[in-house]
Parts: C-alpha cells; structure tokens; sequence
C-alpha cells in the first residue's frame, strides 16, 4: 500500500523529548508532519525542568529536513496545555492530531503512596491529556476532522507490582478515550490509544521490583528490555494519527515488533430470576468464560 503520510499537517505530541514521545514525533517528521515537540524537560517522577530535550529533538529533526517547534509547558497546568496547541496554531496555523505521551512514573506499594503521589499522576497523565485534548477540540470540531491518540498502558489492567497510583491513572485515560470516541465521530474525530511496550528511563526504575516479582536474572532482565526499544512504538501512532485510520475507541498494545487489540468483553454469562448470591457463587466458572463473548464497541 501507499505510504501513510502527513504532508502539509500538523501534529503536537506531548512528552516528545524523550523516549518514546522522541521517536514518535522523529517518525512523524520523516513523514512529512509539522510537530510541535512539547516537553517540560522534567525528572521521571515529574519534578524539575529543561528546555534541553525538547530543543534537541527538534533540533534533530531539523537535521534530517522536517520542520518542528519545541515547546516546554507543563500538560498539567491547563494555561500550559492551551499554550501548546495555541504554538501549532501560531507557528503553523492549523493542528490536525495530537499525540498524549507526557507522563511520570513514582512507583511505591500501595500502602507507602500518599494521597499527593495519586493526585501528581493524575494530574499529569489524565489531567495532562484532557487539558492538551480540550485546547485542541474547538479546532477539530471546526474542521470537521481531528486524531487524538491517547497513551494508557497495560498496567490499568493490575498483574504488576507497585503501579496502583500509577495503573490508576492510565486506567482513567483509557475511560476518557472511549468516551471522547463516542462523542468524536459526530465531528469527524477519531480518539484512540496505545498500550506500550518500551524499555525507557521511566520502565527503568521497576526493573527491580518486575525482577522480583517475575523471578527474573538481571540477564534475562537485560534481554526482555534490549528487546524493547522505544522506536518500536512509532509505527502504531503514525497509523492511528493517519487521516486514513478507520478505528475509534480502540485500546493497540504495541511494541517489541507487534502490535494487538486489548477489548473490554462481555461474556454470555447467566440469567435467572430471581438472580440470587448463591446462583452467582454457584456458576462463577460459566459467568468467567469467555467463549462466545463480545467485545464492547464504542
């Protein structure tokens, strides 16, 4: 097939100095995108600022032929998020996708997080992609077209040590996906999300706990990550940032050279009347399988 470009568009992804934001927004500009490299420049655990990393991907990216802008306000305060589509406006006059990849990782068992520690995550990954999303709506509600795509991840879905804070977060950007989704089609926007897989500074500072907890060497360890490089994740996003991408509301785990479909499902279950806690108890196997079961759609 064609090669899926973005001439004459423009994209602002968050969090792009970095990781996988910096290959996502490198990608992106080899297909011709305008992109507005937005990053505060901060510790993984969202403290601190420089403008270094977002200047040198854009610098990069410079280098290689396309065009960008750095911008370096933090998505969580909601002036900075509207700064930042307000410079795609500026600068390029129109924003046609943006990308939500700004994020913090402070891992901790549950019993050791303070409240403040849940509130910095949400303020950064769900705050975050609200406020950039809400900047960029009136101007994709006035094309007739726009592709937001969101940044969850697996760890919403439990199974993994010290990420309730941190799981919790991704696991509201996931809901605000789905229902941004419903709300989008009427206007032509499409709002979707990646679940990635990448081995970067933030996915660094769990190896122990994830050694730990899956009996892993550190060489086995070592393995699993040097498998995982952030560029990996590129791809999925430039095809949900495509004009040309059909899907809405769809949850892609990517990385590691695949990519799958996760699904809510609803299982064939029981029925009864009267339904009692004693059919429930008694048929817990057959209201768990998931054979015929149908995945929720937006």
């Amino acid at each position: 097939m064609d090669e899926l470009r973005f001439d004459d568009q423009v994209v602002v992804v968050t969090g792009a100095g970095r990781g996988i934001g910096r290959s996502h927004a490198l990608l992106l500009a080899a297909k011709g995108a305008r992109v507005v490299v937005a990053d505060m420049g901060g510790g993984i655990d969202g403290s601190g600022s420089s403008p270094d990393p977002a200047d040198e991907v854009v610098a990069e990216i410079r280098r290689n032929g396309g065009d960008a802008v750095a911008h370096h306000a933090s998505v969580a305060d909601e002036a900075g998020a509207a700064s930042i589509v307000a410079t795609a406006i500026d600068v390029f006059g129109r924003v046609d996708a943006i990308v939500n990849n700004a994020g913090i990782h402070d891992p901790g068992r549950f019993e050791a997080l303070s409240v403040e520690q849940f509130r910095t995550m949400l303020d950064v990954h769900f705050f975050g992609t609200l406020f950039v999303t809400r900047a960029a709506w009136p101007h994709f509600t006035a094309a007739g077209y726009g592709r937001v795509v969101n940044t969850a991840s697996e760890a919403m879905l439990g199974g993994l040590p010290e990420l309730t804070s941190y799981g919790a977060a991704k696991g509201a950007v996931f809901g605000l996906t789905r229902n941004l989704a419903t709300e989008g089609a009427a206007h032509g926007i499409r709002v979707n999300a990646i679940a990635p897989r990448a081995f970067t500074r933030m996915s660094a500072s769990s190896t122990d706990a994830l050694m730990a907890e899956l009996s892993l060497s550190r060489d086995e360890m070592e393995q699993i990550n040097a498998s995982m490089p952030p560029e990996l994740c590129a791809p999925a996003v430039a095809f949900l940032a495509h004009e040309s991408c059909p899907l809405n509301g769809e949850l892609l785990q990517v990385g590691m050279g695949g990519v799958s479909r996760l699904a809510v499902v609803e299982t064939p279950g029981i029925a009864k009347d009267p339904l009692t806690a004693e059919d429930i108890a008694a048929n817990v196997d057959a209201i768990r399988d998931v054979t015929g079961a149908q995945a929720r759609e937006v």
